[in-house]
């Protein structure tokens, strides 16, 4: 096994559900000499999916780290699955991933999956290799997958490679790079290599001249060799697309059949000759603007980028080592919250197997057992060392739902479970709401949350129920009133009397201030839900003490913690207490609190009171064919569509959405489209509710609304 930086390949395999990206690994294992024979997914015996549930499914659910030794360097390869509602497995891969496998279906084309993870890919700016799969398939077809992938992912992805045939005959790969054909057995395997035929040779010799010359601008004194002599020897066009790669100037374009292992064995030698090293790839930013480098002679630090667990095992982190070495017995400082740990065991993943190792190297990936205080995105430091990486960023959810169990005792279990979960997956949000008194949970999609309760039932025995969560509405005024409220209560020995005459208008940065009294305080408070409270103290002549502005401030607080429409919070309002009455007895703070509250209640309801909803941005990206299908769904959603654009033959929708009318939006989404559209939601502002569904509001007006 190798301990050289330079020896090391980490690689990670994305694309679309049912590209055939677990089939592919497989191959590639099996091509390395990882695996003796290979798995498939009908019989559930594969290296990568090797859970119950993916097996239960046959589809990938988690990111699986495996290994292959190829000629002289280690290749690492990450699975990840395919649904965008695991979107955070995809996240946490390619933190640690040197180069990125873009996997294609030769029939379907560019999917929308391909597209989210295109998204990650540019910003962790990590080199890619497409590969175009399936080329085995009856409705396979290479020239429309390439075009759609230029025409999404730009000019720089150049085809190394072309079927000679495609299909259910395909058995022939053109190769440029090398300009030989190789033609595989029926069955696949080691192919036999074959002139290309001269059919073939104008349209090969053009493939290779543009690999000659993005080699030739990426390596000194290359381009001036190619124009004397026209071409370049093996190993410096090896060099110069190295370079190329690295820099993400080129993406290359492989062919392959994953099911009948055809490909395969030439995409691990490209990748094990071409692609780039940890050593080759940038330092690691930190959280604080400095670098570090892949360098195994330097102290040691170690990037967690994913946590599971097993019964009878616990917690098990996957990480990268990106520098010094990492031994059993090592201890490392957590620069996230300064504990300790020691490394007990060290190993190496290949699938659900752990092999004992004694030593990892920069660059290396890896896994230990039984850490008592890291998670996901803890950075793990030689003691003195003082690093924290940059943390993995997952994207907004786009589900949430109100949970609550069968049997309520069991409810503090349920959240402790969740809880657990969540230390695994940073995608799913546990929420303890004190403004709705729900618990929410978000998560990436519908798919997600079933995963999550399959997963509280088998490990930790406790079932959850699903509910529509409440909306936390807000509540304003658009006109202004004034009201007086007088508050007495005489029950024998000293009563209680507080007089408040006061008035409300909607408050706004940069208003003019209020006419017609004297203003002698002014407050201006920042609410802990959003919004403003602008209090103004304008009483002249000793009508009420100042010592009851505390009191007085208080009550009106209480009425906008729970406003008079609905019980939701109130915002953006500015109250001018201008006039009053007080009993030099009676009089005290709970008086004047009581009086506040209802003078501001009174004067609400005759100040053209209205409720604001949450508005989310959605961007929705889908087919050509179901644009109107979208659209007409999100028309009955009271979404204001705000623009449209054209990505290959996909259209891009964003549209403002109420968030009482997104409950089960993914799963609609999924169903108008037959899954092949994506969509994100992010919180963007309050706005008015239209007047009749404002009624409908009020006339239930609980606690807290639900929708």
């Amino acid at each position: 096994m190798s301990a050289n930086t330079k020896d090391l390949r980490n690689v990670v395999l994305l694309g679309h559900s049912d590209s055939g990206k677990t089939t592919l690994i497989e191959t590639m294992m099996y091509e390395g000499g990882a695996i003796k024979r290979r798995g498939s997914v009908n019989s559930r015996n594969m290296v990568s999916d090797n859970t119950d549930l993916e097996r239960e499914k046959g589809k990938t659910i988690f990111s699986h780290q495996m290994f292959v030794n190829w000629r002289n360097n280690k290749i690492n390869m990450i699975d990840t699955p395919g649904f965008d509602d695991f979107i955070g497995e995809v996240v946490s891969s390619l933190k640690v991933a040197d180069t990125a496998i873009i996997v294609l279906n030769a029939a379907n084309g560019v999917e929308v999956g391909t597209e989210l993870v295109w998204e990650y890919v540019e910003k962790y700016q990590t080199p890619a290799i497409f590969v175009i799969n399936q080329m085995d398939h009856p409705k396979a077809d290479f020239e429309k997958t390439l075009d759609q992938a230029k025409e999404r992912f730009g000019s720089k992805l150049i085809p190394l490679q072309y079927p000679y045939n495609s299909g259910e005959n395909f058995n022939s790969i053109i190769d440029a790079l090398r300009m030989v054909m190789y033609e595989f057995p029926a069955d696949g395997g080691k192919p036999e290599k074959k002139p290309i035929p001269k059919s073939e040779m104008e349209r090969a010799n053009a493939m290779h001249n543009a690999l000659v010359e993005i080699a030739a601008e990426n390596e000194d004194g290359l381009m001036e060799k190619y124009f004397e002599e026209g071409n370049l020897s093996e190993e410096e066009l090896a060099k110069g697309i190295t370079i190329a790669l690295a820099k993400q100037q080129f993406f290359p374009v492989f062919i392959t059949s994953g099911l009948k292992d055809m490909g395969s064995g030439r995409l691990m030698g490209f990748i094990d000759d071409i692609a780039p090293s940890p050593a080759e790839r940038p330092a690691r930013k930190l959280e604080n603007g400095d670098e570090v480098s892949y360098d195994s002679n330097d102290k040691t630090t170690v990037f967690i980028y994913k946590t599971t667990s097993e019964p009878q095992v616990g917690l098990i982190s996957y990480f990268k080592v990106l520098s010094g070495k990492l031994k059993p017995g090592d201890e490392l400082v957590n620069a996230e919250n300064g504990e300790t740990e020691r490394i007990s065991q060290l190993f190496v993943a290949e699938g659900k197997e752990r092999i004992p190792v004694d030593e990892l190297v920069a660059g290396d990936l890896g896994v230990t057992v039984k850490l008592k205080y890291a998670r996901s995105n803890h950075t793990l430091n030689s003691k003195g060392v003082n690093r924290k990486v940059r943390p993995m960023e997952f994207p907004e959810s786009r589900i949430r739902k109100a949970i609550s169990t069968e049997v309520s005792s069991d409810m503090e279990k349920l959240v402790t479970a969740l809880h657990k979960i969540q230390d695994e997956d940073p995608t799913l949000v546990v929420e303890q709401s004190v403004e709705l008194k729900q618990t929410i949970l978000h998560g990436q999609g519908q798919l997600h949350l079933d995963l999550v309760t399959q997963r509280l039932e088998k490990e930790f025995g406790v079932k959850m129920k699903f509910a529509a969560p409440k909306i936390p509405y807000r509540e304003t005024i658009t006109g202004k009133a004034e009201a007086d409220y007088r508050h007495k209560k005489q029950s024998g020995g000293a009563g209680q009397f507080g007089e408040i005459h006061l008035r409300l208008e909607n408050y706004y940065d940069g208003m003019e201030e209020p006419t017609g009294v004297n203003i002698r305080q002014k407050d201006i408070e920042e609410l802990p839900w959003g919004g403003k409270l602008a209090f103004y103290w304008c009483i002249v002549g000793g009508s009420i003490d100042n010592r009851y502005i505390g009191a007085i401030k208080k009550g009106i607080m209480q009425q906008m913690e729970a406003g008079p429409l609905t019980s939701s919070y109130c915002q953006n309002i500015r109250v001018t207490v201008y006039d009053g009455k007080m009993h030099s007895v009676d009089s005290n703070d709970i008086s004047f609190q009581l009086a506040s509250a209802g003078a501001f209640r009174e004067a609400f309801h005759q100040a053209k009171p209205q409720l604001l909803e949450p508005m989310y941005a959605v961007e929705i990206l889908c087919p050509d064919e179901d644009t109107g299908d979208v659209m007409g769904d999100l028309q009955t959603r009271r979404a204001i569509i705000s623009g449209m654009d054209s990505e290959t033959h996909y259209q891009k929708i964003l549209a403002d959405v109420p968030l009482a009318e997104l409950d089960d939006y993914g799963s609609t989404l999924r169903s108008i489209t037959g899954g092949r559209a994506k969509f994100t939601m992010k919180f963007c502002n309050y706005q008015l509710v239209p007047m009749n569904v404002q009624q409908e509001l009020v006339k239930k007006n609980s606690p807290m609304v639900e929708v």
